[in-house]
C-alpha cells in the first residue's frame, strides 16, 4: 500500500499555481520511487474553491475556471470529513493577514500546516505561542522554511544548531531578493537609483508598490521569525528599521505619485554611495545580535571582498555566528526569492512532513 497525502492548497497565485504544477509533474516519480501518493483534492483562491476527490490534474486551471464554487473553511472541513480523507496538509500560499486565523481551526480538524505566509509567525507573541500549544495538543506539524529565504535552508539550519545546544551569537544577512538586486546593481553600475528601482519592478522582483520593499518591513518580519526560533520573545515593534522611503514620498502619497516622483531618490542615494570608503558597496541588511538583544534592519557599507559584499543578482545571504562558527561564520547563500524556488521550498516541506505520516 502506498503512503497517501491529501493536500489542500489555499492561494493559486504565482507561488500556489507553480506548486500545483510541480506536484502534478512529480506525482509519477514519487509514487514509483518513494511509494508516495500525493493528491490535491481542493484548490482555492480567496473566494472560490475547486473540489476533486481524485485530485486535480494538469488541466486544473481550466477545471477551476469552469467548476469552482464559493466556499468557507467549514465547507473544506466538511468535504474532507465526508470523503474520509486522511494525512491532511493545508498549504498556505497566500500573503493574507486574515487567512492565518484559520490555522488553529484547521489544526483542530486534523490538518498539518505548510506555509509560505510570514504573517502567522510575526503576529503577537501570544498568538505565536497559542498556535504552537494547539499543534502540540493535536500532534500536528507546522512547517514554514520558505518564510525566510524562499527555498534556502535557513530556518532549518538555525533551528538544528540551536536545538543541539549551539550558542548562536549573531545572525546577519541580506534577506530581501528585491533589495539585494537593487543595491548590487546600484553599487556596481553608474545608473540612477530610480532607474534600477524601475528595472526591479519590470523583472517582478519588487512588490507592485516598491515602497513595501524599501520600507524594510519585510526584512524585519524575517528577522523576527529567526529571533523567535531562538526562543526570544520579541515583537515586531522590537525591530529597529531604517526605512529607505523618504517622508515626502510616504504617507498619503499615492502609488502613481510615488512612481512619478521616484527621481527624488536619486540625489540622496548617490550621495550615500559617493561617501563610502574605497572598495565598499551598499547592502541592506538585517542583523540579530543575540548577545546585545537587538534586532536591526539598516543600510550598511560592506567591503567588496566580504561574503555580503560579493553578493550578485537577487541572491540572499545569511551569516550565522556561534561558538563553532565564531571567526568564520556559517554562510548560506542562493536564490532567496521567486515563485519557482518558493514553491519548491513548500514542496520540500510537504515531502519532509510525509516521512512522519503513515
Amino acid at each position: 500500500m502506498s503512503r497517501k497525502l491529501n493536500i489542500v492548497i489555499f492561494g493559486i497565485g504565482n507561488v500556489g499555481s507553480t506548486l500545483i504544477n510541480q506536484i502534478c509533474e512529480a506525482q509519477p516519480k514519487l509514487l514509483a520511487q518513494q511509494n508516495l501518493n500525493i493528491t490535491i483534492p481542493i484548490i482555492t483562491n480567496s473566494k472560490l474553491a475547486f473540489f476533486e476527490t481524485n485530485g486535480v490534474s494538469k488541466t486544473w486551471e481550466f477545471d477551476f475556471d469552469t467548476g469552482s464554487v464559493p466556499y468557507t473553511i467549514d465547507d473544506i472541513v466538511a468535504y474532507v470529513k465526508s470523503h474520509q480523507l486522511e494525512n491532511l496538509i493545508a498549504v498556505d500560499a497566500t500573503a493574507s493577514v486574515d487567512f492565518v486565523h484559520n490555522y488553529i481551526p484547521l489544526i483542530e480538524k486534523g490538518f498539518h500546516i505548510v506555509s509560505a505566509n510570514k504573517i502567522a509567525n510575526t503576529l503577537s507573541y501570544g498568538f505565536y505561542e497559542q498556535l504552537r500549544l494547539t499543534l502540540k495538543k493535536y500532534n500536528k506539524a507546522f512547517l514554514y522554511e520558505t518564510n525566510v529565504g524562499a527555498g534556502l535552508p535557513i530556518i532549518e539550519t538555525i533551528k538544528r544548531l540551536y536545538d543541539s545546544g549551539e550558542n548562536i551569537q549573531k545572525i546577519r544577512g541580506v534577506f530581501s531578493g528585491s533589495l539585494s538586486y537593487i543595491f548590487n546593481s546600484f553599487s556596481n553600475e553608474d545608473i540612477a537609483f530610480s532607474e534600477i528601482l524601475n528595472q526591479a519592478g519590470i523583472l517582478g522582483l519588487t512588490e507592485p508598490d516598491a515602497r513595501e520593499d524599501l520600507s524594510g518591513n519585510d526584512v524585519a518580519r524575517k528577522l523576527l521569525i529567526l529571533a523567535r526560533e531562538l526562543d526570544l520573545k520579541k515583537e515586531i515593534q522590537d525591530v529597529s528599521i531604517e526605512s529607505l522611503v523618504p517622508k515626502q514620498l510616504n504617507g498619503k502619497t499615492t502609488l502613481l505619485q510615488f512612481k512619478t516622483r521616484a527621481k527624488e531618490l536619486d540625489v540622496p542615494f548617490l550621495k550615500i554611495k559617493s561617501e563610502q570608503s574605497e572598495n565598499c558597496v551598499l547592502r541592506y541588511v538585517g542583523e540579530l545580535d543575540v548577545s546585545n538583544n537587538t534586532l536591526e534592519v539598516k543600510l550598511v557599507s560592506e567591503h567588496k571582498t566580504s561574503a555580503i559584499g560579493q553578493l550578485k543578482g537577487a541572491d540572499s545571504i545569511v551569516e550565522i555566528y556561534s561558538d563553532s562558527y565564531r571567526e568564520f561564520p556559517l554562510v548560506i547563500q542562493g536564490a532567496g526569492a521567486g515563485k519557482s524556488v518558493t514553491a519548491r521550498g513548500l514542496f520540500s516541506d510537504i515531502l519532509k512532513l510525509s516521512h512522519s505520516l503513515n
